[in-house]
């Protein structure tokens, strides 16, 4: 695990940031270099607590994501847009090249809809 944190806000929930590899299903939305599969991204989480937001990354297929520590937490910037995202689940490239914008997660996972590979038409 390269870096993450997370911030407890005054409501009692809490905003987790992770950089993790970008997982190789992804569709790559992001024009900026570096956002191959493989490539570092921050992912950030909005949850009741820090178990619950790593289990909503766990459940969309993100199977070997840890928090330990809290050497890199949210920035003030990053804590402001999940929080104005209706899913709390935003990523970018990390580190961040230029002005990009943040994606909603379904973006860094594909068209499957989880980090796995794609399951076969029924």
């Amino acid at each position: 695990m390269a870096g993450g944190g997370f911030c407890r806000l005054p409501n009692g929930t809490v905003v987790v940031a992770l950089t993790l590899t970008k997982p190789s299903g992804g569709t790559g939305t992001s024009t900026s270099a570096g956002t191959g599969p493989g490539a570092p991204v921050r992912v950030l989480v909005h949850a009741a607590n820090r178990a619950r937001a790593l289990t909503r990354l766990r459940n969309l297929g993100l199977r070997a994501v840890y928090l330990r520590g809290n050497d890199r937490p949210p920035t003030p910037d990053e804590i402001t847009a999940v929080l104005h995202h209706p899913d709390g689940l935003l990523w970018r490239a990390a580190p961040q090249a230029g002005q990009e914008l943040w994606h909603p997660i379904r973006a860094l996972l594909g068209p499957a809809g989880h980090a796995g590979p794609a399951r076969p038409a029924a």
